[in-house]
């Protein structure tokens, strides 16, 4: 009966064995195409900080906050290139608010900001 297990387990390690080192298929695809980078570039000259959002269907996506007196390019993603959305910055203190409607994502919008 020993004989005969022993016999069964050779039996299985070969198969495994072959079955793990046999021919695997393999898919080769091309890379997907690359979106047009599309950008906001905000142009900050207030004294305080702000919150960018883009507005889409009554949806506000905050894009990243702008640092008091600075000119940041902010990329956009997550929306198609030729969009149209608004645009929406709201100071750090929540006090002030400053939009711009009906924007259209191609190549880079600037955002001026008062």
């Amino acid at each position: 009966m020993n004989v005969r297990l022993l016999v069964l387990a050779v039996a299985a390690a070969a198969t495994a064995a072959t079955t793990a080192c046999g021919k695997r298929a393999a898919e080769v695809r091309t890379a997907p195409a690359q979106q047009a980078t599309v950008s906001i570039q905000v142009n900050n000259t207030l004294n305080q900080a702000v919150n960018v959002y883009i507005v889409a269907n009554g949806t506000e996506t905050f894009l990243r906050q702008v640092a008091a007196t600075s000119n940041t390019s902010v990329p956009v993603q997550g929306f198609a290139p030729g969009s149209t959305v608004g645009l929406k910055a709201v100071t750090a203190d929540g006090a002030r608010t400053y939009t711009r409607a009906s924007v259209v994502l191609t190549g880079t919008f600037v955002f001026p900001l008062p």
